[in-house]
């Protein structure tokens, strides 16, 4: 029996996102996948694990809306900020008939969620300053439910501009929901727009405690929106989307203890960004440092010199970027260690 003959059509042309741990590799610095450096230290208090979770644990719940600045119910917890964009998608969309529209480059799971679901993605790419193009946003709206933005942007690091995405929400206004991913907000949380939820119904905020908080391994996200939009996730998402061990660690990260630890972290990692940039600043061989507002940056090498293969080599895992933003010699390094940034350093200068 030739089983692939059972699978969905969509499923069987679909390509799957490649996430860092599908790409592989294999070395002693990974700095491909937006991780902290080093991993925070939880000890378990829960021991019922004969029980199933609570459908949205109520002390995560209730401790990020208050580290949000939201009410309980404008949240909803789930597997990852990953699981929310298609939540969304599950929610608002007819597939078939309704559209999604995103603006790359950026995060590729809009785009791989989207296809899984059957529902049609519209693509309007950022202008040559990765800021939105408005104008082709608007001519392309018939049909779409849902806009996803990222901000800051993924793989890019800039933050997009907030005037732009005012705009944006007018534009979608009676029509479309507008999703602004802040996973790497932390970085920069005073650019954040949480505090617009008040003013606009159709606004939805995404956020992660994989970032910031190092919790990457544990797979916790939030969705961030008015009751409305909140009621209607409660409807499609799994009935105990968090184990109560990831419940327990991500009660104890949103401590006053765990978010003070983790803007220690931030205040570290942006130190060591500006000290990356510095001395990326000093190899000819680098024609570009791109402005980031997260814990990554975008870098672009001379494209004749083979960069990324070349530190792959030597167990240095950065991620390629050419493919993405169509620009040759393109790399996002993520922020690790000073040690691990120094080796990546050491390594470019043995570049000729």
């Amino acid at each position: 029996m030739d089983i692939n003959k059972l699978v969905r059509k969509n499923i069987e042309q679909l390509t799957p996102y490649q996430s860092a741990r599908r790409i592989g590799g294999s070395g002693d610095v990974w700095l491909n996948a937006n991780e902290y450096p080093t991993a925070p230290q939880f000890n378990l208090t829960i021991e019922s694990l004969n029980r199933y979770p609570e459908p949205q644990p109520e002390d995560v719940i209730n401790r990020y809306a208050d580290y949000a600045g939201v009410k309980p119910d404008q949240l909803i917890v789930s597997r990852g900020a990953d699981e929310a964009i298609e939540l969304l998608m599950r929610a608002f969309c007819e597939p078939n008939q309704d559209s999604i529209l995103y603006c790359p480059p950026t995060y590729g799971m809009y785009q791989v969620s989207a296809e899984t679901l059957g529902i049609e993605t519209k693509i309007v790419p950022t202008r040559s300053d990765w800021q939105l193009d408005l104008n082709a946003i608007r001519k392309n709206l018939d049909t779409v439910k849902l806009i996803y933005v990222c901000s800051p942007n993924n793989p890019t690091g800039n933050l997009i501009d907030q005037a732009d995405i005012k705009k944006l929400l007018e534009l979608a206004k009676n029509r479309a929901l507008v999703v602004i991913d802040e996973a790497y907000i932390e970085f920069c949380p005073e650019s954040s727009i949480v505090s617009w939820l008040a003013d606009y119904p159709h606004l939805v905020i995404l956020r992660t405690l994989s970032k910031a908080f190092a919790l990457a391994g544990l797979r916790c996200g939030f969705t961030i929106a008015n009751k409305p939009v909140i009621d209607a996730l409660q409807k499609v998402i799994a009935p105990y989307p968090l184990a109560v061990p990831v419940a327990d660690i991500a009660a104890q990260a949103l401590t006053p203890k765990g978010i003070a630890s983790m803007q220690s972290q931030v205040a570290k990692i942006n130190q060591q960004k500006e000290k990356l940039i510095a001395d990326l600043a000093k190899l000819p061989i680098v024609e570009k440092i791109y402005p980031s507002s997260a814990n990554y940056l975008s870098v672009k090498f001379q494209a004749d010199k083979a960069v990324f293969n070349q530190l792959w080599s030597i167990g240095i895992i950065l991620r390629d970027q050419s493919r993405s933003t169509g620009e040759e010699g393109m790399i996002r390094i993520t922020i690790g260690t000073e040690a691990e940034c120094d080796a990546v350093i050491a390594a470019l200068k043995e570049i000729k």
